[in-house]
């Protein structure tokens, strides 16, 4: 039914909403099922809240619905749910940091940033690389002091130059590291293009050349040297939270010593609690300055942080690199030698909502559909209200069964070594459950009289988590260049629903491995052809996926799933890939041995044990690696060319 792996919260929260007023969520739902919502206003308190309306503790981005969150009108219409995408607590430096986060992974995945987070970075390409980052810090130290000139408030003036002197000690450290690593910063310094295209964009911003406007001079106001001042340390702000993330990153990924570490001083002085004191200075500085500017000039202040961030991106992308790498993961040159497959998950690894209370969702509003037009539901039929209390008692009763089984098949305590047989094994037996519950909710007639218009038509409004559909897009198109396989397995009881949902996004290349509904005359009969039910069902297929007649070339799978479901396909891929929090695929884990490493850090300790032309990673080792975002996995796998 779920797999396993929706459970207790995602319940406890439905039972919640189930007794709450009809509120903004149900609304929403109707609107992605397509249906009017005057005619759903009709509907008796807590009918339209649902399943359907949560984002489930699996979604990538970490977040979840609660019975606290769901708050009255005054909060569901707040600027919480801004264009920026993230709380109104967070000052605007922060939500355009939260708002260009796959700019942020790209330069922690670039080539350079991972050898010299590893420590393999050639010594020849960090002195080439301390070269560029003096030239562009000395223009970094040009724009505060134009940035000084240009702000009215003596208070802001006195901030921007204590940021101007602590950019000059940086550089200073930066002398100081240069003699260590036997660095000659020569008095004019060639930067190469992209230190020049940072230097000149930053300087020109902090000129007040900005979209065509005029220059700071005599003739500009005040207010207009403040709005120059606000732009400039707009244009500087993602440099100084982009260093202090990528330091305390590494710092993090190479814990708990790091004291032989070639580049240990570079990765101190940026991962520094007086580092971040900086960036978070300037950022309050950004969030001040920004008060006064008005719509449209947030707008350019959003356009040039996001041009910021992406030239130092571009920056660390120019640096000379002599050595080859794990990052990014496909690679064109590749292709005659080695093949790869990509594999995923679909609800809630894809997706933010779960497709089965969709489909659920589909029928109950189709017989109150019916209902509400007056015409007569055949005698066998239920009625919409029985729909409904069938589905709670379904989910319910599932809820409540999931974890019993999952008690009874459990180790009593989390083990060290890893245990392979000893997980297959169990989720054999969970594996006999879920087809139970299958049987169940055919049996019940909960998904009978679907129309297959109606189906494709919520499809196109599922939305996926951020980034999925382009990564997505971007394997699709240089599928031949990259000798890259791409398929989709899921437990989802409709493989129509999937389909369409990916392709109302224009992604028509993937292979869907699922169940499918049983239609007689585009009416759902309430049967379900049952191919994918459990996370074993799911390794079978991978398997049989991976499994080629090809010797000639290396294959390499991923596996990218959410779920207690996709454990084992997790486990069997070379590179198996957690995207979200789900607690119960965490648990299960533990219990077997299963540990589950940051994907940055685990790509770091592969990356210093690499030897060209070998493969690092390998299958069933009990490793799992986590992210936090398609942006992240976009970043390693695709990285910053794709």
């Amino acid at each position: 039914m779920y797999c396993g792996s929706r459970v207790s919260d995602r319940f406890s929260i439905l039972n919640h909403l189930m007794n709450s007023k009809l509120s903004r969520f149900g609304l929403v739902r109707a609107s992605v099922l397509g249906y009017s919502p005057r005619l759903l206003s009709s509907w008796k308190s807590g009918v339209l809240l649902s399943k359907y309306a949560l984002v489930s503790e699996n979604s990538a981005g970490g977040c979840r619905a609660s019975a606290n969150s769901i708050g009255p009108a005054k909060r569901l219409n707040s600027r919480s749910f801004s264009a920026m995408g993230v709380a109104d607590e967070a000052g605007l430096a922060r939500r355009l940091w939260t708002k260009f986060k796959k700019d942020t992974a790209l330069a922690q995945y670039n080539s350079f940033v991972v050898a010299l987070a590893a420590g393999t970075l050639k010594m020849e390409s960090f002195k080439q690389y301390m070269t560029q980052d003096a030239y562009f810090l000395k223009a970094f130290a040009q724009a505060y002091k134009m940035a000084e000139d240009c702000a009215d408030d003596d208070d802001d003036k006195s901030s921007i130059s204590e940021l101007r002197k602590a950019t000059e000690e940086e550089l200073n450290l930066h002398n100081s590291l240069a003699e260590d690593c036997d660095v000659e910063f020569a008095k004019e310094c060639s930067p190469n293009t992209a230190t020049v295209k940072y230097t000149e964009f930053l300087l020109a911003t902090a000129a007040g050349k900005v979209e065509g406007g005029k220059g700071a001079s005599r003739s500009v106001t005040p207010f207009e040297k403040t709005k120059i001042a606000a732009y400039t340390v707009g244009a500087m702000t993602p440099c100084m939270r982009l260093y202090a993330f990528l330091g305390q990153e590494i710092a993090k990924a190479l814990e708990p010593d790091c004291s032989n570490h070639p580049y240990k001083q570079w990765i101190e002085t940026y991962s520094s609690a007086k580092f971040e004191a900086s960036a978070l200075r300037t950022e309050e500085l950004l969030d001040k300055l920004a008060i006064s500017l008005t719509g449209v000039e947030l707008e350019v202040l959003g356009r040039l942080y996001h041009h910021a961030l992406k030239l130092e991106r571009d920056f660390f992308s120019a640096q000379p690199l002599s050595q080859r790498t794990l990052v990014p993961l496909l690679k064109p040159g590749d292709s005659a030698s080695r093949r790869y497959t990509i594999v995923s998950d679909f609800d809630l690894s894809c997706t933010l909502l779960d497709s089965s209370a969709v489909l659920a969702e589909i029928a109950i509003l189709t017989t109150l559909k019916t209902e509400q037009n007056g015409a007569e539901n055949p005698s066998d039929r239920k009625s919409s209200s029985e729909l409904r209390n069938t589905w709670d008692a379904l989910s319910s009763q599932y809820s409540k069964e999931c974890e019993e089984c999952l008690r009874k098949i459990l180790p009593p305590e989390e083990v060290d070594i890893f245990d392979y047989e000893g997980l297959h094994q169990s989720l054999e037996q969970l594996s006999q459950f879920e087809m139970e519950a299958n049987s169940k909710v055919v049996q019940s007639g909960v998904l009978e009289g679907i129309n297959i218009d109606d189906i494709k038509k919520a499809a196109e409004r599922l939305a996926f988590q951020d980034g999925c559909a382009n990564f997505f897009e971007q394997i699709l198109t240089k599928m031949d260049d990259l000798n890259v396989g791409v398929h989709i397995i899921s437990v989802c009881w409709s493989g129509d629903i999937i389909r369409a949902a990916f392709s109302s996004s224009g992604l028509d290349g993937l292979q869907i491995h699922s169940n499918e509904l049983t239609f007689v005359e585009s009416v759902s009969t309430g049967g379900i052809d049952r191919r994918v039910e459990s996370p074993v069902d799911k390794l079978k297929i991978f398997n049989d996926i991976c499994s080629s007649k090809d010797q000639d070339t290396e294959l390499i799978s991923i596996y990218i799933g959410d779920s207690l479901g996709d454990l084992l396909c997790l486990l069997q891929a070379d590179i198996g890939i957690v995207i979200g929090k789900s607690s119960t695929l965490r648990r299960v884990g533990k219990r077997f041995g299963v540990s589950l490493v940051p994907l940055f850090s685990g790509l770091l300790k592969q990356e210093s044990a690499y030897v060209e032309g070998s493969i690092s990673w390998t299958k069933q080792s009990g490793i799992l690696y986590t992210v936090s975002s398609w942006s992240e996995l976009h970043a390693f796998i695709l990285g910053s060319s794709n």
